[in-house]
């Protein structure tokens, strides 16, 4: 039993206790009363020790919780000011893909105009060629039915004179 118990049973041996009359006194069990009370105070050292044992290890548990307290802020502050410069880090990478990005998208519309350029060049050239050729093969054409026709075509009027007269 702890020394609660016992001044309980204490003050129920008391209130228990037989009046006086016409008294606020009352008769109790001396022994009774007596033994209880050393009891109380055998208890009390020990409860007494245990009580600043308690609170010692109350204020060393405290005093961890604090410690430890002091470290979860100091790890969440680094932890949040590297996070920070992770992020200002990350910010800064995509300010530079951007930037990036945008320096090869124009040397690429650049480099597309200057091939489209080129090719509309190299095609004009070609074409400029094709028609030429046309305009040569047209002329042999010309000259090949040219050729023809006059193959076909009758005699002059005194050859055919010529003929008729050696026919008589």
């Amino acid at each position: 039993m702890d020394v609660q118990e016992r001044l309980t049973e204490l003050a129920v041996l008391i209130e228990d206790a037989k009046s006086m009359p016409l008294s606020a006194s009352c008769i109790v069990n001396r022994p009774l009363v007596l033994d209880l009370i050393d009891e109380i105070r055998h208890m009390l050292p020990e409860s007494v020790h245990r009580a600043d044992a308690l609170l010692a290890d109350s204020e060393a548990v405290v005093l961890e919780g604090r410690r430890e307290a002091n470290r979860i802020i100091d790890r969440a502050r680094s932890d949040a000011d590297r996070l920070t410069s992770e992020h200002e880090v990350y910010l800064a990478a995509v300010a530079e893909a951007q930037a990036l990005r945008s320096q090869v998208e124009s040397e690429s519309d650049r480099m597309r105009r200057e091939t489209d350029d080129y090719i509309d060049a190299k095609l004009a050239m070609f074409e400029i060629t094709l028609q030429k050729s046309l305009q040569i093969v047209d002329r042999a054409r010309d000259r090949l039915h040219g050729q023809i026709y006059q193959d076909l075509a009758p005699e002059p009027v005194g050859y055919v004179d010529e003929l008729y007269d050696e026919s008589r």
